[in-house]
């Protein structure tokens, strides 16, 4: 009875060892998630985002999102932080409510800032990230005569062929103190908050205008009133 009783507990303490040793091996094949690396500079270390091929949007109607006088702000978040745009509904009300309808649709999110030019601008919103994609329509506006492209001011990009006030998805943000541009690229508006953010991220691109570091778009949401 007594050697069945010392058996009993021999067995015991050795799956016990058993069980323990389970454990402690599948805490040792289970690797901690990276953490979130974070420069100096406050921005998220960031892979860049795949391009977003075969995207082809209706253009908006008219007023689908924003109607001229209307109070609105897009609130840009990032790998460096956010930033808001005081979307400028009395002077450009049709590539305003382009942008709101792009960021409802979700077509801002996960892309990156593709060309940095200190002192100039930061310019994203291109699907593809090679500066030539779009988002399959365009929108005409012409841009008011006595715009000038002072920092802080956010303005659609267009090629060279392509008429004054033309716009797609592509957008820039002005980081130097004015951008010798004439009044052809079509007015989105102004940041109203967070241009130290702007001004980081027109920081990290090299004499090429190409980023030395991937700055992603993670979305922009609009904020009505």
């Amino acid at each position: 009875m007594q050697s069945k009783v010392i058996a009993l507990i021999v067995g015991i303490v050795v799956l016990a060892g058993v069980v323990l040793a389970i454990v402690l091996t599948r805490g040792d094949d289970e690797s901690p998630e990276p953490a979130t690396q974070t420069a100096e500079n406050g921005c998220e270390t960031a892979e860049k985002p795949e391009p977003k091929t075969g995207l082809s949007l209706e253009a908006p109607a008219e007023d689908s999102e924003l109607s001229p006088g209307d109070a609105a702000t897009a609130v840009v978040e990032t790998s460096c932080g956010s930033f808001s745009i005081e979307l400028d509904t009395d002077r450009a009300p049709i590539t305003a409510n382009s942008f709101a309808y792009l960021a409802n649709q979700g077509f801002y999110d996960n892309q990156f800032f593709h060309r940095i030019a200190p002192g100039f601008v930061i310019q994203g919103g291109d699907p593809l990230g090679t500066g030539s994609g779009g988002p399959g329509y365009s929108v005409d506006e012409a841009p008011p005569q006595n715009l000038q492209y002072t920092r802080g001011i956010v303005a659609m990009a267009k090629s060279a062929a392509e008429p004054p006030g033309r716009s797609g998805s592509q957008f820039f943000v002005v980081t130097g103190a004015a951008a010798p541009l004439p009044p052809d690229y079509a007015l989105v508006g102004k940041v109203s908050d967070g241009l130290d953010v702007v001004e980081t991220i027109g920081e990290l691109g090299n004499p090429q205008e190409q980023p030395t570091e991937t700055i992603v778009i993670e979305s922009v949401t609009i904020e009505e009133g």
